[in-house]
């Protein structure tokens, strides 16, 4: 299994970006994806997360209403767009997978990517 996450940058507040994790290697209906973010000296925390065999998604409080996780399994990518953008979601991005069956863990990671908010 392997993911490839893309698309972190500087934004001012209030500004928008999309990241894109590529996946390969695994047998998309049996998978969840899902976004993760660790901000400098925090633990890392889940932000968002899809399932493809149900495209049941599921939000942190925190970015409730302002970002949004979806697939495209034809082009085997999953997405967070990210709206509304503040200073406290600056952190680094780091999308990751599950077999839903056999873990409840996310077992595989991508590089993570970089996303900077300015006030």
């Amino acid at each position: 299994v392997q993911l490839q996450a893309s698309g972190g940058g500087l934004v001012q507040a209030g500004g928008s970006l999309r990241l894109s994790c590529a996946a390969s290697g695994l047998t998309f209906s049996r998978y969840d994806m899902g976004w993760f973010r660790q901000a400098p000296g925090k633990e890392r925390e889940f932000v968002a997360a899809f399932s493809w065999g149900g495209s049941s998604t599921s939000y942190a409080d925190s970015v409730k209403g302002r970002f949004t996780i979806s697939g495209d399994s034809a082009k085997n990518t999953v997405y967070l767009q990210m709206n509304s953008l503040k200073p406290e979601d600056t952190a680094v991005y780091y999308c990751a997978t599950r077999e839903r069956a056999t873990s409840s863990k996310f077992e595989y990671w991508g590089q993570g990517t970089q996303v900077t908010v300015s006030s």
